[in-house]
């Protein structure tokens, strides 16, 4: 009798904890697909960042490809940015309008002369040079002497004192050595072209100016090719501090671009009413011609803007910037394959010269930022501990 009782306690007191267990399981098992499904979901967003980040730098190198065939065909080196521009105003400006309603500061004469200067460094000074560059250099070219931007960024802000470097420090030292390393690349693309790495008996028409017969007129066009996409590649990068410290004041990204397209736009036209005033240069006579001219007003200015924009947002500017090189690999091939452009030992040596610098100032950034981190999280306690020990001091005074 005795033994009954006990074995009936005992399976009551099981029946009591076996949904207990199975609440359990179910709740590890529920916090484990949670977890799965968490880590899914960050994966497939570090897809579509890579694959957004490889779709810039196809646009990108699509662009200094269709550029080329643009001066190619004889689209004005004037009229063309005057098209590109009215498209991305065109485009930017709803978006601005709209999202940022409630986020734009009451306009100044001092913010729209600084609107003016942005677009005189950003649109004007930027692509002029680019496209007379681009007449005279190849596109592989071009795509690596950008690459030589945030380098020349980083001198002129340490110049204007708006950037701190401290070289006994290791990232000060790779900041350093990578401003050397790309404005050396740099210097190697101008003043030595070698003997071409690839041969392409394919040749593009209207490309007479890098095939003419006379070797030293050839060199003479190449190096002034370099030295306007280096004039390119210094107001690029002049634009970027300037547009800094222009945000601080004006923090509406979108409108601050459409403002600076317009006055880019007014100004292209107020060159062309002195260079271009022939009616037949603003004719779009082709299909191609029209072809290059959206592909730089919707794909090089909107898509591109949207893309880096979005980019930027899911992660930072410096992983961004990591993969420019992709575009200069990229353009290499295309101009091979597309203009029968050739590659030269030089351009090559000062490529990977221009690729390791921007790496090297790259690195040094991130490493930078860390170190104020950890600076930051080691200076908080001792911050707080302080303040505690004034809070302490003001009550014990307290009669």
């Amino acid at each position: 009798m005795f033994q009954l009782q006990l074995e009936t306690r005992l399976n009551e007191k099981d029946q009591f904890f076996m949904p207990l267990d199975i609440a359990n399981n179910e709740k590890a098992k529920e916090s484990e697909k949670q977890t799965n499904m968490g880590k899914g979901k960050l994966v497939s967003e570090k897809i579509k960042l890579l694959l957004a980040l490889v779709a810039l730098q196809f646009c990108y190198a699509g662009f200094h490809i269709v550029s080329r065939v643009a001066l190619n065909i004889g689209v004005s080196k004037v009229v063309y940015p005057v098209y590109r521009n009215a498209i991305a105003l065109a485009l930017l400006s709803p978006f601005a309008y709209f999202l940022e309603k409630n986020e734009r500061p009451p306009l100044t004469f001092s913010l729209l002369l600084q609107f003016f200067l942005l677009a005189l460094l950003g649109i004007t000074a930027n692509q002029g040079f680019y496209l007379l560059g681009l007449n005279y250099a190849s596109p592989t070219f071009a795509s690596a002497m950008q690459n030589s931007v945030p380098a020349i960024t980083f001198i002129m802000a340490s110049v204007l004192r708006l950037e701190k470097v401290n070289f006994r420090r290791r990232d000060g030292l790779a900041k350093l050595l990578g401003t050397i390393g790309s404005v050396g690349g740099a210097t190697v693309i101008t003043l030595y072209r070698g003997p071409p790495l690839l041969h392409n008996n394919y040749q593009t028409q209207g490309s007479s100016i890098l095939e003419m017969d006379d070797p030293t007129a050839k060199m003479q066009n190449w190096r002034w090719g370099c030295i306007y996409l280096l004039g390119h590649c210094l107001s690029w990068a002049g634009w970027m501090v300037f547009q800094a410290s222009v945000l601080k004041k004006y923090p509406a990204k979108l409108t601050l671009t459409s403002y600076t397209c317009f006055f880019g736009l007014i100004q292209f036209l107020v060159i062309a009413g002195f260079v271009e005033t022939d009616y037949q240069y603003w004719k779009i006579q082709s299909a191609e011609e029209l072809f290059t001219i959206l592909y730089a007003g919707v794909v090089a200015s909107g898509i591109v803007i949207s893309l880096q924009t979005w980019c930027i947002h899911k992660s930072d500017p410096v992983f961004v910037a990591v993969f420019q090189p992709l575009q200069t690999f990229l353009v290499v091939i295309m101009a091979f394959l597309i203009l029968g452009d050739q590659l030269f030992s030089g351009g090559l040596i000062g490529a990977v010269l221009i690729t390791l610098g921007l790496y090297s100032v790259l690195w040094g950034k991130s490493e930078e930022k860390a170190l104020e981190e950890q600076d930051k999280s080691l200076k908080q306690p001792l911050l707080e501990a302080q303040n505690g020990d004034k809070e302490d001091n003001v009550v014990s005074d307290i009669p």
